[in-house]
């Protein structure tokens, strides 16, 4: 019998790694949605989420959860950071410890400000170190066209890591490992902040000058909440970090990007929301940001800016005026002093 992998759930990410998956074995996808069970199904299309473009017919839909799960040697969970609690409560019942458990959602738990993995595990009942995160650069639009790609996945058991590299490691999607899972979980759900202010700008008309500084310090600040926090410096400067900021900050596949352009154009927050069709991590992550840097005391000028754009209502000109108009400050104040040595000794 061929090898089975489960997928929750039936977005345009979930779809693409479903089809990276079909290169090796049979792959369940689970949705709620039973138009889009059966247009997967009948079709081989998810015209919603990826218009245009053939799936593999080793890709088979499900609503049942149990369904979906049964048998398989991987469950890989694609659910939005605000539907990642529902979807692991519902795995429960299904999930057994013989099944390697991969999340590729980038973003927090708003309310507790929880990483993904650490939700998952919660809902399992497992260790975090049962759980492994993907990210990377990686826009789904490129990858079920086998464009070459190349991510990263990461945990806290390294067995568990090369297990998923296995899974997904094809001719055309590259898988490298890391051990920092705290540091590729706050850099993939992080960077989506700096890829909102980069539409942003590009949408106030600012030029390449004002975007590149933008993500070169937005990186600069992303790395200093991540060591404060315990995550490896070096991760930020890898795939998970620059690499994934780089793609999702000047691609128009990004919807972070997009939703960010439209608003430096002058629509408002709820316009922009109800014309995307998908799920924006970066605005749900700006509010998060905001309330990690104030409990662990790093300041995050940028993050703070674009919090007030989105719930405060301040126009984004405003908003890079003030960014312009901070005090003086050297450029290497990536981290603390005390930090860098920590990390060091």
């Amino acid at each position: 019998m061929s090898e089975k992998a489960a997928v929750l759930v039936a977005g345009s990410w979930g779809t693409a790694l479903a089809s990276v998956l079909a290169d090796k074995m049979d792959v369940m996808i689970w949705t709620r949605n039973e138009a889009q069970r059966d247009e997967i199904n009948e079709k081989h299309r998810n015209e919603k989420y990826l218009p245009g473009v053939d799936l593999s017919h080793r890709i088979v839909a499900t609503s049942n959860m149990g369904e979906a799960v049964a048998g398989a040697k991987a469950v890989v969970i694609v659910a939005p950071s605000s539907a990642m609690r529902d979807v692991a409560r519902a795995l429960k019942p299904h999930w057994n410890e013989d099944m390697t458990v991969v999340h590729a959602t980038k973003g927090f738990e708003t309310e507790s400000l929880k990483r993904m993995s650490v939700v998952i595990a919660e809902e399992l009942g497992c260790e975090e170190g049962r759980i492994v995160v993907l990210s990377g650069p990686s826009h789904a639009e490129e990858v079920v066209k086998c464009c070459p790609t190349t991510v990263v996945v990461a945990s806290l058991e390294e067995e568990q890591a090369q297990i998923a590299q296995d899974l997904f490691m094809n001719s055309y999607f590259r898988v490298y490992t890391n051990r920092d899972m705290l540091g590729v979980e706050l850099a993939g759900a992080l960077k989506n902040i700096i890829a909102l202010g980069a539409g942003m700008s590009d949408g106030l008309g600012y030029g390449d000058n004002a975007k590149a500084a933008l993500l070169t310090r937005g990186l600069a600040e992303i790395t200093r909440i991540g060591v404060e926090m315990g995550a490896n410096p070096l991760t930020f400067a890898g795939l998970a970090g620059v690499g994934d900021l780089v793609v999702t900050a000047t691609s128009r596949h990004s919807r972070n990007w997009r939703a960010g352009y439209m608003i430096g154009e002058g629509k408002s927050v709820d316009t922009v929301l109800g014309s995307m069709g998908m799920v924006v991590e970066g605005i749900r992550t700006t509010k998060a940001a905001r309330t990690i840097s104030e409990k662990f005391h790093v300041q995050m000028p940028i993050a703070q800016q674009l919090y007030h754009v989105l719930f405060d209502g301040v126009e984004p000109r405003v908003a890079v005026e003030a960014l312009m108009g901070r005090d003086r400050k050297t450029e290497m104040e990536v981290m603390s002093l005390e930090t860098w040595e920590q990390w060091h000794a």
